[in-house]
């Protein structure tokens, strides 16, 4: 049997701090994509984990998503008029640069190895895009050091031009294993969101034949280790159950 270690945690807190910290050994943050907290609050929470705890978290919202994803209006975000188009999708534009900075201060703040970078349905396979991708993942080239970065892409793309773009600006190809197999070879980062029955999204429980057929995709990536991220309603019951599975 291929040495994959498997890494399984959930994206939120589903849960109270202790029972995370104590049953769970990986944490996506997603306060970071809506809303940033504090750095203060990010050192507590460290803090209050176990040492061998692991943290990712997810890039701000104003890296990757235009002002009119209505993900802003559920943060409590609004941007001037003037500003509209200085800010998502990759642009390499001052703000963006800022919301990278607060996104990695946060992120050394938890220890943080992996940010992921979630883009939505609206952000196209374009020359506009991929060149923005390209100078923005190249303006941010001296904070990369150990740092992994994930490409969550929610649009249609060619799966060539993701391979491609991965391979050359170094990112890992975030993807729910239910809906498709990474371009990217080694390490994998997986995002459960419930998709296996195609229907209740979020609202899914996953089958014990849904987390088999989950373990043979980690052992299927070949790498030296896949994190394998929970996102549903019940995620925390499915990530124990899955943590159980795999014996970790």
């Amino acid at each position: 049997m291929p040495n994959v270690k498997v890494k399984v945690g959930i994206c939120g807190f589903a849960r109270s701090q202790a029972s995370i910290f104590t049953n769970l050994r990986l944490l996506e943050v997603q306060t970071t994509f809506y809303k940033p907290m504090k750095r203060s609050t990010a050192e507590t929470w460290r803090h209050r984990a176990p040492q061998e705890f692991e943290f990712s978290i997810k890039a701000w919202q104003l890296i990757t998503h235009e002002p009119t994803s209505p993900t802003y209006r559920k943060a409590g975000i609004t941007i001037a008029e003037n500003e509209v188009d200085r800010y998502g999708f990759f642009r390499p534009t001052d703000n963006v640069f800022e919301a990278w900075s607060v996104t990695n201060e946060l992120r050394a703040a938890l220890d943080a190895k992996i940010v992921v970078f979630q883009s939505p349905a609206r952000f196209k396979e374009t020359d506009a895009n991929i060149k923005n991708m390209r100078e923005f993942f190249r303006g941010i080239e001296q904070d990369r050091k150990e740092i992994t970065m994930v490409w969550e892409q929610r649009g249609k793309w060619d799966r060539e031009t993701i391979r491609s773009l991965c391979e050359e600006l170094e990112l890992v190809h975030g993807v729910d294993p239910f809906a498709e197999a990474p371009v990217t070879a080694g390490s994998a980062y997986f995002r459960l969101h419930g998709s296996p029955p195609g229907k209740r999204m979020y609202r899914y429980t996953y089958t014990d034949e849904d987390l088999t057929r989950l373990y043979e995709h980690c052992l299927n990536t070949g790498g030296p280790e896949v994190y394998v991220l929970f996102n549903n309603e019940t995620m925390y019951d499915d990530a124990l159950r899955f943590m159980k599975m795999v014996n970790v």
